[in-house]
Order: structure tokens, then sequence, then C-alpha cells
């Protein structure tokens, strides 16, 4: 028969066991978690970087075209930077919670599936 001692010594075994199987469960978990959200939002940002490469390149060309047709070429590059200017202020102040919201609920959604 095991003495007092002996299976303390046992229970703090397997405690520390049941601690570290715990630990690393928690560890593999997480590394899951963190894979999921980052391979859901790897093609997105894809998407978006080729959306921005399309659209500075029509904005350019918008550019030269209005400057063409104003006589200076700069004249046009003001308008889309006034254009765009004007859009950030909007988009800053009515649309911030509306792209912000979504954003963190998709990286919510997908960590916690």
């Amino acid at each position: 028969m095991e003495t007092p001692a002996s299976q303390m010594e046992s229970l703090f075994e397997r405690v520390e066991s049941y601690s570290k199987t715990t630990y690393e469960l928690s560890k593999l978990k997480l590394l899951e978690t963190t894979t999921q959200v980052v391979t859901s939002l790897v093609p997105r940002l894809s998407v978006i970087i080729v959306f921005f490469l399309f659209a500075l390149v029509v904005n350019i060309g918008l550019a030269l075209w209005l400057g063409e047709l104003l006589g200076k070429s700069y004249y046009g590059f003001f308008i889309v930077a006034a254009f765009y200017i004007v859009a950030g202020i909007l988009l800053h102040f009515f649309l911030h919670k509306w792209i912000k919201r979504p954003v963190s609920d998709l990286i919510i959604k997908q960590a916690l599936q």
C-alpha cells in the first residue's frame, strides 16, 4: 500500500502532466486560430492591393487627361487630389465606423471558428 507521501507525489506528477498538456493544447489552439485568421485575410488583402494598383493607374491617367483638357498637366493632378481629400474627410467622419466594424467582425468571426 502506498504511503500518503507517495500518493501526494503521484498527484503532483499528474497535476504537472495535466498542466503541461493543457498549456500545449492552448498553444496549438492559438496557432490554429491565428492561421485561420491570416489565411482568410491574405486573399482579401491581395485583391485590395490589385484594386489599389488599378485605381492608382486610372487616377494618373485621369489626372493627365484632365490636365490636357485644362492646358496644364498639373491642374489635373490638383483636381484629382482635391477629390481625394474631400473623399478622405467624408470617409473619416461618416464611414469610419462602417469600415471598422465589418473588419473587426470579420477578424472576430474567423478567430471564433
